[in-house]
């Protein structure tokens, strides 16, 4: 098992179904009352990316994809339109899109996070697999040209010289999702005219 720093096709990708999924336990009681709990603390995405296959080298690249990762053997990136980058859909990303965290005078590695809020409310969410050349750092507001490095593979920032205490440090980047396949079997069907469907391409996203 191993996962594999390529990217599923982006021209198929972008015609994706998916989304977070939550696991939420509901107890319902004789009162008419119910009881709720979270079995996950952090939501997991599933995709479908089948509908995204329009042309018979859509699908053929969709077949080489899957047999390169041996079916669900192999984790791959793979981009969420809906939801790629620390700012918001309609804004270019900026080094003060999201704090990640405030310096100590010691640590000089930290991981990148995507903060969800909502009201009072808010989720925070690692973010292992920032595209490369796509990050940018801020010290306090200012942003860090050099003196940083950043782990593609991980996510994590790691600076030179550590933020000083109470420095706060926020981050730009774009993202893929890191998934594997959740079939271990593509149900290829050929019309007429040879160009080809599969009914459904499940993804679902890897957890650390």
């Amino acid at each position: 098992m191993a996962f594999h720093e390529v990217r599923f096709p982006d021209n198929i990708s972008r015609g994706a179904r998916g989304g977070p999924e939550r696991r939420t336990q509901i107890v319902e009681l004789a009162s008419g009352d119910e009881e709720r709990n979270a079995s996950w603390a952090n939501s997991r995405r599933r995709y479908d990316v089948a509908y995204g296959i329009r042309r018979a080298d859509d699908l053929a690249a969709v077949v080489a994809f899957f047999e390169a990762r041996n079916g669900r053997l192999h984790g791959f990136r793979f981009k969420d339109w809906g939801d790629h980058k620390s700012s918001l859909p309609s804004q270019a990303v900026a080094p003060t899109d999201q704090a990640i965290a405030t310096g100590d005078g010691t640590t000089t590695a930290f991981q990148l996070v995507k903060r969800y809020a909502s009201g009072a409310q808010s989720w925070t969410r690692a973010i292992a697999k920032p595209v490369a050349g796509t990050v940018r750092t801020a010290l306090g507001g200012v942003e860090q040209p050099s003196g940083w490095s950043v782990d593609t593979a991980t996510g994590i920032v790691t600076f030179s010289a550590a933020p000083g205490s109470g420095v706060a440090i926020t981050a730009g980047f774009e993202f893929d999702v890191p998934v594997r396949f959740d079939t271990d079997a593509l149900d290829v069907t050929l019309d007429l005219e040879r160009l080809g469907s599969i009914t459904s391409i499940p993804l679902l996203e890897l957890r650390r």
